[in-house]
């Protein structure tokens, strides 16, 4: 009989291990955490070294600490970052993982290895077991790999040698471990070569890594994101007959801005072509929330997106497969391998999507603080730099607002709960920071764009939600339906009176992924109806025994592991806490 699982311990072992990592090179901390089939648990977590290809894998670490404590098989496995959010384990782990658990074995909660790896090799692909491999049952080893390391970089070199004879991947891992700057024709053959399928993910993957330790230089960078960009197509908006702005947020907890700022800058007299994306772990989507409305579809062609633009002003719509599709392979490839958080990756990857789809200008609204990638102003100012001088190398005039995601905005995280808030501020009512946050972003959308309106005015004078109910019903939503409710729900009270003095968005946003509205890759489902209200925001009184939080479900089991994300979430405190702004900094081509 199988032990049973307690997620939320294994979560909290993965999460203590890997503050014992060692990363000085990535400083990605990595913890894993398994359950063994007669009941015990492993732990491992990562370890790099300078030969950048040889870093340990937590679940490498783990697997070992399997096999010296007496073998077995596993059953459940968590593994989370230092931040304990939860990651996807890399191709290779994903391979020891099948053959230590079985196709049964159970990831992150949701998804069994099998599901991850699917048509996994094993032992039954081999002809005959080789001998080093007949006594592996007795250690709980279900699988084998029968590819030796020979074999193996064989096959990586033949497939390099095909894709060019000019080139070599091993002079650009090379030139680029060095410190070095690729040249542009070394960027845009790999960019090429890369989203052709001539270069296998082994090689690419330690470029990205190479290119997170060591970046890339403003010229380099801008020949990468101008190789990504010409790996499809771009859009032709000169048919639409107003100026045309988009806005892009590096996303955020409880950021619903887009689904107000769309409508209303289309309201002030622009072409809003709003490409959005789904959500990934404690960050929610635009497309998710959208997609809580009845009828909405988030996929339209190319012609149905100028159309829709030339007559409504506005479409928020999921990017069609042409736009970028390096950007989109690459990234499949940096989410499993660590390299996301790289400025450099992260510029070219917003702004070959956004400059593809062909807009003439562009805000950026680069979020700082818990709940967001950049988590210190440095680091944010960078990014928004970066991404303003690729915007005007591209003829994209982009300004960038640097703001705060220490704090989570509004007063929901989810994805119904999230267009209903946004539905209040476009009738005049919804949280404070929204409405301010909106207004700003509008007011530099506007700007850009020529034109001559005062979007606060237009705000509060509805016309900005009528253009919400045309671009919902123009892509097949009811406007006036009513949105998905939590089965389940709970309430989380205040213990002590006073004011509280803050709350923090990272906590949150793992609170609502718990519960549902969130996912862990971009392929999962997410439950439309489950989320997180807050009822006070920092600076509010409230008194003992108020509620404080209610989360909502359809799985009344995932309310104590969003409990255990909320604790220590939030403090109360006898006086009233000293704000910090909402708008931290902005940057300017």
């Amino acid at each position: 009989m199988k032990p049973s699982v307690d997620w939320t311990e294994l979560y909290r072992r993965a999460h203590d291990v890997a503050q014992r990592a060692y990363p000085p090179f990535s400083g990605l901390k990595v913890g894993a955490a398994a359950v063994v089939e007669d009941g015990r648990v492993v732990v491992g977590c990562n370890v790099e070294n300078a030969s950048l290809g040889l870093t340990l894998c937590a679940e490498c670490a783990l697997i070992s600490a399997l096999h010296v404590s007496g073998g077995g098989r596993l059953i459940a496995l968590a593994c989370v970052d230092g931040e304990g959010t939860p990651l996807t384990p890399c191709g290779r782990c994903r391979q020891l993982l099948r053959e230590a658990g079985g196709k049964d074995l159970v990831v992150n909660e949701s998804h069994t290895i099998d599901e991850l790896l699917p048509g996994a090799f094993t032992i039954e692909d081999l002809p005959t077991p080789p001998p080093f491999l007949e006594s592996s049952s007795a250690s709980g080893a279900e699988d084998a790999t029968a590819e030796t390391p020979r074999a193996a970089s064989a096959e990586v070199s033949a497939a390099t040698a095909s894709a060019s004879p000019s080139f070599s991947m091993q002079d650009l891992l090379a030139a680029k471990a060095q410190g070095q700057r690729l040249d542009d024709d070394q960027i845009h053959w790999f960019i090429s070569s890369y989203t052709n399928g001539d270069i296998p993910d082994e090689q690419a993957s330690s470029l990205l890594m190479a290119i997170r330790l060591r970046g890339m230089m403003p010229t380099e960078l801008a020949v990468w994101t101008a190789a990504m960009i010409e790996s499809g197509e771009r859009l032709d908006l000169s048919a639409v007959g107003a100026p045309t702005v988009d806005k892009h947020s590096t996303g955020g907890v409880g950021d619903k801005i887009s689904l107000i700022l769309a409508p209303l800058v289309a309201a002030c007299g622009a072409a809003v072509p709003q490409l959005s994306g789904r959500g990934l772990g404690h960050t929610g989507g635009t497309l998710d929330k959208l997609e809580s409305i009845p009828g909405w579809r988030a996929q339209l062609s190319n012609q149905e997106l100028i159309t829709q633009l030339d007559e409504i002003g506005v479409v928020i719509c999921a990017a069609g497969a042409g736009l970028a599709p390096a950007d989109r392979k690459l990234y499949a490839l940096r989410d499993v391998t660590g390299t996301v958080e790289s400025i450099p990756l992260i510029a070219s990857s917003i702004m070959s999507k956004k400059i593809a789809e062909g807009t003439a200008n562009l805000v950026l609204d680069v979020k700082v603080g818990s709940g967001a990638f950049m988590k210190d102003h440095q680091s944010a100012r960078q990014l928004a730099e970066a991404m303003v001088q690729l915007g005007a190398e591209h003829q994209v005039a982009t300004t960038a607002l640097l703001t705060n995601m220490a704090v989570p905005l509004g007063n929901t995280a989810g994805n119904a709960v999230e267009v209903a808030e946004a539905v209040e501020v476009l009738v005049g009512d919804g949280p404070a920071d929204v409405r301010e946050l909106t207004l700003a972003l509008a007011q530099e959308m506007v700007a850009l764009a020529g034109l001559d309106a005062d979007p606060e005015q237009i705000l509060d004078s509805g016309l900005a939600m009528d253009a919400w109910r045309k671009m919902i019903q123009a892509q097949g939503g009811d406007p006036e339906a009513a949105l998905p409710n939590a089965q389940e729900t709970e309430e989380v009270l205040a213990t002590e009176s006073g004011y509280l003095s803050d709350l923090d968005a990272y906590s949150v946003g793992i609170a609502a992924w718990r519960l549902g509205a969130g996912r862990s890759r971009k392929e999962d489902p997410v439950d439309f109806a489950a989320g997180v209200v807050w009822h006070a925001r920092p600076g509010d009184q409230i008194q003992a025994g108020a509620k404080l939080f209610t989360l909502h479900t359809s799985n009344s089991d995932l309310f104590a592991p969003a409990i255990e994300a909320l604790e220590g979430s939030y403090s109360i405190t006898p006086r009233p806490p000293v704000l910090s702004p909402l708008v931290l900094d902005r940057v300017a081509g």
